[in-house]
């Protein structure tokens, strides 16, 4: 550190000195050359992809030499400022609603929480198991609670209460509930009134219609919420997105030659054993455009000489094909170097043999996650003893392939100079 400060030399010669594990030497060297880290980083990195990937430090070297030259980029992933992903790879969306005002926040809460309870079976089904059961608890605390207050009312008003035994009550007085004498025996008797426990201590006079039409709200309201949450848990344990849970994408799509065409590849597999069956994969394109933030465009995913057709059959590992001619919406973006940020969001529906119910599994792949001149390795092979087996390792793996066709560009530094050859 200290032969940089006194010897003057250049930044670059020193830069390889950095030990990496002294934050305050980095400071000091950042805060009196920048350059030197930058310069030092970028060659760190160089290094390393040259061992690592000598096929990607090939590609890569022409791009370098421009930027250290000065020679400024037009690439999106270098200029401009990172976006948010629209679906993450599991799929989940990850728009927010926009914040309210200041004024209008406590009428927009209010209106929220209204259109959450018209949906209340759905709000329920999408919370989380935590969630749901606290919710089971609290609901069926809440309603013992609510039915005991009403009890200890009824034989408050009734005079019950003053009685001292109620097995020889007074001349002319009619109890309602047998041994309701506190707050306690009335919410032990609405327990096994909603829970139809009885035990046979307590029970209600016939001689009292309040306490019979008390009694038949309750059991009528305790089988309409036992019903609503015994059928939340049913629907949230058979929901068909822990299907689709199974389904597992390449995290990363490539491009490369199919049957003579160029053609975009993602891969797709299902984790279970048991098969889904009628599988279609679509996807949308959502790219920038010139007066609209996000333009839509649907694509279409073709398996083999099925075209098409929904696959009947998905138990193994399965890779769809999107020609990449100049009809696609792709073209412009990955053939004709366009810079406009894009995000190609991927989804596969299917149905369940078993229930018939539908699923869907999606995900997106941004410009970066799109690999050229490379195909899949098989994932389906065959064993010694002729058997087909399914190699998870193999699942995302792509390698290198033939060469494209020349009108592909290889997007390095954003200006469409790099073609691969």
């Amino acid at each position: 550190m200290e032969s940089f400060r006194t010897s003057g030399a250049s930044p670059k010669g020193n830069a390889e000195q950095i030990h990496f594990w002294d934050p305050f030497g980095i400071l000091f060297i950042f805060l009196q050359h920048p350059a030197a880290l930058s310069v030092g980083a970028q060659q760190t990195s160089k290094v390393g992809v040259e061992k690592l990937h000598p096929e990607v430090a090939t590609m890569t070297t022409k791009s370098t030499g421009s930027i250290l030259a000065g020679k400024a980029s037009s690439s999106p992933l270098l200029s401009s400022a990172p976006r948010q992903r629209l679906v993450t790879k599991d799929g989940r969306c990850t728009l927010r609603p926009p914040p309210y005002p200041a004024g209008k926040w406590s009428r927009a809460w209010s209106g929220a929480w209204l259109l959450a309870l018209q949906d209340l079976w759905g709000l329920l089904v999408n919370l989380r198991w935590r969630w749901v059961l606290l919710a089971f608890c609290a609901s069926f605390l809440a309603h013992w609670l609510l039915f005991a207050c009403l009890w200890y009312l009824l034989a408050h008003l009734n005079g019950d209460l003053a009685v001292q035994d109620h097995d020889h009550p007074p001349p002319g007085h009619v109890i309602c509930v047998k041994y309701i004498t506190s707050f306690t025996a009335a919410f032990s008797f609405s327990l096994e009134t909603q829970l139809t426990i009885g035990y046979g201590t307590m029970y209600p006079s016939g001689d009292c219609p309040s306490a019979i039409a008390l009694l038949a709200v309750q059991m009528l309201l305790g089988l309409m919420l036992e019903a609503f949450i015994t059928g939340a848990f049913v629907a949230k344990i058979a929901r068909p997105q822990k299907r689709a849970g199974a389904i597992q994408f390449s995290p990363q799509a490539v491009v490369g030659q199919h049957q003579g065409k160029t053609c975009l590849m993602v891969r797709a597999t299902n984790l279970l054993h048991r098969p889904l069956v009628d599988v279609k994969v679509s996807a949308v394109l959502y790219e920038e455009h010139e007066g609209q933030a996000l333009y839509q465009t649907t694509l279409d995913f073709q398996l083999d000489h099925l075209g098409q057709q929904p696959c009947p059959f998905f138990i193994f590992p399965l890779t769809f094909y999107h020609p990449l001619d100049r009809h696609s919406p792709l073209y412009p973006a990955l053939c004709e170097g366009s810079s406009n940020h894009f995000e190609l969001v991927v989804f596969l529906t299917a149905l369940q043999e078993g229930t018939g119910d539908s699923c869907q599994k999606r995900t997106s792949y941004l410009r970066q996650e799109i690999q050229f001149d490379r195909r899949f390795v098989p994932a389906l092979g065959l064993d010694a003893r002729g058997r087909y087996m399914v190699s998870i390792e193999h699942f995302d793996t792509a390698h290198s392939k033939e060469p494209m066709s020349r009108d592909c560009v290889v997007q390095i530094n954003g200006d469409g100079s790099d073609r691969m050859e």
